[in-house]
This record gives C-alpha cells, sequence and structure tokens, in this order.
C-alpha cells in the first residue's frame, strides 16, 4: 500500500503544481442547468474535479458542504470518481474533528473507511489521546491544525506557553512526539506568512496544508517563500472558492480550470 506521504510526494513531483483545489459545494452559487438535480453536488464537484485535475497535487472536500445538504452519498461518489479517473492525487477530507479517543476512533472510520480519503484535517487541542486514534489507519495522512488562517485563531492560538506561542508548541509535538506514523502534516495559514516560515522550521520537511490564498487573501509569493522546503515542494497551498465559483455560468468548469491554472502558475513563479 502507498503511503498518504508517498502519494503526496510522487504528486508533487509529477504534477509540477502545489495546489490543492478546495471543494466547498453550495448549490445556490451552482449554474442553472444543475437548479433541482438530486445528484447536483456530485455533478458540480466532478466537472470541476475533472477540469482542474491537470493543475493540482491534491483535492480537499470539505464535509460540512456536502452534510448540510444531506449529501454524504455524493461526498463518497466524488471521492472514489478521484480515485478511479485521476489516481495518485490524494484527497483531503476537511472534518477538523476533535474528540475523545472512543470518539476519535468512529471519526476515523468514517473518513477512512466509508469515505476512503487519504487524509484528514484534525483538532489537536484534546491532546495526543483525540490524535492516536486515526494513526492507527496505516498509510493515512493526518493533518493537525496549527496556525489557522482566521483572525480568530490567535485567542488561542498565540497563547503564551513557556514562553512560545500556543501553535509552536502544537507544530514541536506534531514533529517530535506525536508523528510515529510518519503521516501527520499540519494547517498552517496563508494569511500568516512569518509564522509559516516559524512553522517550517520547527517540522523541517512536514507536509503544510495552507488555505487563505484566492478569496481570503494570502499572499502567494510570501506563502510560497516562507513554506517551500529545500526541493521546492512541501506545500498543499489550498484554494477553494476563487476556483470553483469563477464562473456562475455554464462555463464553471473551464473556468475552474482556468483559475486553476493560472493560481498553479502564479505559485510555481516563486518555487
Amino acid at each position: 500500500m502507498t503511503s498518504f506521504i508517498q502519494t503526496l510526494g510522487a504528486a508533487w513531483q509529477r504534477t509540477g503544481s502545489l495546489l490543492c483545489v478546495g471543494l466547498d459545494p453550495e448549490p445556490t452559487k451552482f449554474p442553472a442547468a444543475l437548479n433541482g438535480r438530486s445528484d447536483a453536488i456530485f455533478e458540480f464537484c466532478r466537472d470541476i474535479v475533472d477540469a482542474t485535475a491537470p493543475y493540482a497535487c491534491s483535492f480537499k472536500p470539505q464535509i460540512a458542504y456536502f452534510a448540510a445538504h444531506r449529501g454524504e452519498d455524493q461526498l463518497e461518489a466524488l471521492i472514489a470518481h478521484i480515485h478511479e479517473k485521476h489516481p495518485g492525487l490524494p484527497v483531503i477530507l476537511d472534518a477538523k474533528r476533535g474528540d475523545i479517543g472512543s470518539t476519535a476512533e468512529q471519526y476515523a472510520r468514517e473518513a477512512f473507511e466509508r469515505f476512503k480519503a487519504d487524509a484528514v484535517t484534525v483538532n489537536p487541542y484534546m491532546g495526543f489521546d483525540s490524535i492516536e486514534p486515526w494513526l492507527e489507519h496505516k498509510g493515512k495522512g493526518v493533518i493537525v491544525l496549527c496556525r489557522t488562517s482566521n483572525p480568530g485563531g490567535s485567542d488561542l492560538q498565540f497563547l503564551d506557553t513557556a514562553g512560545r506561542p500556543l501553535y509552536q508548541v502544537v507544530a514541536d509535538l506534531a514533529a517530535n512526539k506525536w508523528n510515529a506514523s510518519g503521516e501527520l502534516g499540519l494547517v498552517v495559514g496563508a494569511t500568516f506568512p512569518k509564522e509559516i516560515e516559524t512553522v517550517r522550521g520547527i517540522v523541517g520537511d512536514m507536509p503544510l496544508l495552507i488555505p487563505g490564498i484566492g478569496a481570503q487573501g494570502g499572499d502567494v509569493e510570501a506563502t510560497v517563500k516562507a513554506g517551500r522546503t529545500a526541493n521546492g515542494t512541501g506545500m498543499l497551498i489550498n484554494s477553494s472558492r476563487a476556483i470553483i465559483y469563477a464562473s456562475k455560468g455554464e462555463d464553471f468548469a473551464q473556468a475552474a480550470a482556468t483559475a486553476a491554472q493560472k493560481t498553479r502558475d502564479g505559485i510555481n513563479t516563486y518555487r
């Protein structure tokens, strides 16, 4: 079995891309032709995936956008489609789960056995016993929230902890104590490039999932220069709304492809 880290490394090299396309489907923003379709979420996301796959190293469906519309079955079908039609592009389920061990076991089964995601985002603030059940799924990636892109993240993540802000403690724990599987990564927002650089210095070549460019306004040049590894990889730079809603017309898939290509090329300018 090829692990998440191996698959991701191969995708970086094969595609020449650091772009992760986020899939946050909101039916009110779909083109009119999908109105009233019971499978509209799948159809929309499938077309986005097929159009943007040539420019991406990974995809990141956000589970809440599916569950809120009773679309979990469409999420299952979408991830199966990505694996079948675009093998080698890992799927990161953006779930941000964080709960006690016995509950985390069930969330891990949901992510990895039901949805068959290659990796999942988790919240570390209940400690290692809430992370450990995820690590028991061999070869699966676990991406820990560290320095998130939202302004309110500083309420907790910048709390002083023995002379260091809490996000740095999380990075240190993830890199040096929790990563027994070798499959951990961290979420660090593009809206905080100085913190990206700090985290990179703590964790070495550990993958960083970096949201916040595009609609959230993160600076691409600063992000790439702060987060790249020595070989110019190490990052999954996510863009969601700026790509998938590049057009609300019938040309939505082609518009998404154009936006994805432009974003990938912009990222590569600074690698």
